[in-house]
């Protein structure tokens, strides 16, 4: 009798450009949707961050291939959770904490929008990486959710990852937008909470 075996899902590879684990390669689940921030985007934001992530605490919403909060960790965050709401995600996300002997991390599996309605955080976070899925309408009601759930604190740094079709971003009247720019078909925001 032949086995049959459960069909794998297609694999796609990030690699964690800086800090302690600068040049490790990552696999995460190729689902539709999931694109890491590419390399190029990634190092411009880091170099934006670096004042302000030693010892930060992060949070990655919508994470996806876990490309930004992996990267936070790897350049001394003190502390990155990540949300997700697809199982192979959360799967690939704790098994890369578990590789790179990371402790300070909290996985959560949950629809990103519920999860910020319902939960109220222990302490606000420093930084947010904010990449929902493209073309879906999601950017306004997150934004406001992480302004009006005590997610933020004042002088927060918020990064948005759009479609670069998207005219203007839906932002709460005391963000302000610091840096900007566009790769491809992608704009990027770091915003701070005023």
């Amino acid at each position: 009798m032949r086995k049959t075996s459960k069909p794998q899902t297609e694999q796609g590879t990030l690699r964690i450009i800086g800090g302690r684990h600068r040049g490790r390669k990552l696999q995460f689940p190729a689902l539709e949707g999931v694109r890491p921030t590419p390399d190029r985007v990634r190092e411009t934001l880091f170099n934006w961050l670096t004042a302000y992530l030693p010892g930060s605490r992060c949070l990655d919403v919508f994470a996806g291939s876990g490309a930004l909060g992996l990267e936070a960790i790897s350049r001394d965050a003190r502390e990155v959770w990540f949300v997700d709401s697809a199982t192979d995600i959360v799967t690939a996300l704790k098994n890369h904490l578990t590789t790179l002997r990371e402790e300070n991390a909290r996985v959560i599996h949950a629809d990103a929008l519920k999860w910020l309605k319902s939960s109220l955080p222990d302490q606000p976070f420093d930084i947010v990486f904010l990449d929902p899925p493209f073309n879906k309408g999601l950017l306004k009601e997150t934004c406001e959710l992480l302004e009006d759930n005590n997610f933020l604190k004042p002088g927060s740094r918020i990064y948005i990852e759009a479609e670069s079709s998207l005219s203007s971003l839906p932002l709460p009247p005391n963000w302000q937008t610091i840096r900007q720019k566009q790769a491809g078909q992608v704009q990027y925001h770091l915003c701070v909470r005023g």
